[in-house]
């Protein structure tokens, strides 16, 4: 509950956010088709940008395809499998993809398949004399699929458990066999969210900009982030840039629009609770092909990261420690997050206030659109990917040359919308679960205004907020598509340092980066579920 005098403090907040996010957001589009205006077609233009579009929606759908066709067996032999040792290690190590930095998991990646790699010491022990390639669109895919099948498995599997054991015990006594179980119990349970993982999937694939950069070897293995940023940053052509954002935009604004028609929540089914054994879960022996491909995605996803534990650890990390240009990039980091985190989490803060203002008085048309705009606001900073946004404002600083303030208030922009929906998720349950429980406690002791925010919302906030915080801090730590534009020899940060060292060939002192790099966000990014779970807003 709010006063009248909150709830108007509340929307004109809400409506300031709203105004900033939509400044951030047009202005750099506008500056793009302002510099490309007039800017003609040729046909060898046109035809480069459909060979471009074409490589982004077929490495997209590929991966999506591979991505969904391993989580759905994996998910249901972890599903049929809730007891084996180990489990638990194996379900937190799916985690730590989706917090690991593109670069550093990158890297990984070239450890295990590149031309020196495990994998190619192996076939090569088997007798196979042409080594395997991780870059082009093998590698592509392999690195998205690395990323996405972990995430694809969290989305399905707990759809799995949450089958009622009724179910199992009918068809027990129906006698159904493997595929009768998969068409009548599990598909229908993992249908809804298999779809809603492959939209996303298919989105973050399609807007990949580290991994394609890092790992496609070249024009043949371009997708329209990589190419937007090689039409600035080396031919300086606003005109193609355009052109490739427009249709990089239309195209997430289809996947966006498709995901909120497939990806509603799935309801719950009744249960008395309890366990029943699956009658598609046989021991022994039987037991063999759910072990098999459990163990190999262990080892697929797991691999990776254990190869820059190793790499990271044989380099000179003393060297690097010592070296001024690795405290320069981290201090240039550690200020870029922690702006990025804190303007993140006001906006968040003010957007959530607002909606919650806006809801609570409902009846109006304009209240309703309030509450409507400030819960899309977060969406819509998907729409624009980063290397969109910094294209524009690339072009409206005349490329950052000279400018050191300016670039790096973009790159904390850029990355403090990127994390905005995130933080969103985290601090709006935790403050309509606050108002609910202190609202009328508050109005009637007389607590209002900003007495009220500091004495009370605030401190009930206070672990949602540091939370979103830590974790806006993590994602901004990891980022290379604001830096991408930007970086010089004045704008350093460890990801852009990574880079340069991974352009050099100076692998070593990549590695050991990536080590410390990679340890430094996956160590705020477990501060953070740590402290969601403590908040109860981890996975809401």
């Amino acid at each position: 509950m709010l006063t009248r005098t909150e709830h108007r403090a509340a929307r004109a907040a809400g409506l300031a956010a709203l105004l900033c996010i939509g400044l951030a957001l047009a202005v750099p589009v506008l500056v793009l088709v302002a510099q490309g205006a007039g800017t003609g077609l040729s046909a060898s233009q046109g035809e480069y940008l459909l060979r471009i579009t074409r490589f982004t929606l077929m490495q997209a759908g590929l991966s999506t395809i591979l991505s969904l066709a391993t989580a759905v067996p994996l998910a249901r032999a972890l599903a049929r499998r809730p007891a084996f040792p180990g489990r638990r290690w194996l379900i937190n190590l799916f985690a730590v993809p989706l917090g690991l930095p593109p670069l550093v998991a990158a890297l990984g990646l070239i450890e295990v398949w590149g031309r020196n790699g495990i994998a190619n010491k192996g076939l090569g022990l088997l007798g196979v004399e042409t080594p395997f390639s991780i870059y082009g669109l093998s590698g592509i895919l392999i690195a998205h699929v690395f990323f996405n099948l972990p995430l694809a498995v969290r989305f399905i599997l707990p759809g799995l458990e949450r089958l009622p054991p009724e179910y199992w015990k009918t068809a027990a006594n129906l006698g159904m066999g493997g595929l009768s179980l998969f068409r009548l119990i599990e598909w229908p349970a993992m249908r809804q969210s298999a779809a809603g993982a492959a939209g996303l999937v298919f989105m973050l694939c399609a807007t990949s900009f580290t991994l394609v950069l890092v790992l496609g070897g070249g024009p043949a293995a371009t997708t329209l982030e990589v190419a937007i940023y090689q039409a600035l940053r080396f031919d300086f052509d606003p005109g193609r840039a355009l052109m490739l954002a427009a249709i990089q935009v239309g195209l997430t604004l289809a996947v966006m629009l498709g995901l909120k028609l497939i990806s509603a929540p799935s309801k719950p089914g009744d249960t008395k609770g309890g366990s029943t054994s699956r009658p598609d879960a046989p021991h022994g022996l039987h037991a063999l092909p759910d072990a098999v491909l459990i163990g190999v995605a262990g080892v697929f996803v797991g691999a990776p990261m254990v190869a820059v534990i190793i790499s990271g650890l044989q380099a000179d990390l003393s060297r690097l420690l010592a070296d001024p240009q690795f405290w320069r990039a981290a201090t240039t980091s550690l200020s870029i997050g922690v702006a990025a985190a804190l303007l993140s989490v006001l906006l968040a803060g003010l957007l959530v206030r607002a909606r919650y203002s806006a809801a609570d008085r409902s009846a109006s048309p304009a209240l309703g659109l309030l509450s409507a705009l400030s819960g899309a606001a977060s969406s819509l900073t998907l729409l624009v990917p980063p290397v969109v946004l910094g294209a524009g404002w690339f072009l409206m600083l005349g490329g950052g040359v000279g400018q050191m303030l300016a670039p790096l208030a973009v790159i904390v922009t850029v990355n403090a919308l990127m994390a905005l929906p995130f933080v969103m998720r985290v601090i709006e349950p935790a403050h309509l679960s606050a108002m609910q429980r202190n609202g009328r406690l508050s109005l009637s002791l007389g607590i209002t205004g900003f007495s009220r925010l500091w004495q009370i919302d605030i401190p009930a906030l206070r672990l949602p907020l540091v939370t979103g915080f830590v974790f806006a801090v993590a994602l901004s730590l990891g980022d290379l598509g604001a830096i991408a534009l930007f970086g010089s020899d004045r704008i350093v940060t460890l990801p852009w340092l990574l880079y340069q060292k991974l352009g050099s060939y100076r692998t070593s002192d990549a590695a050991g980066l990536a080590l410390l790099l990679g340890g430094l966000t996956m160590g705020l990014m477990l501060a953070a579920d740590r402290l969601g779970n403590r908040n109860g807003t981890t996975g809401q």
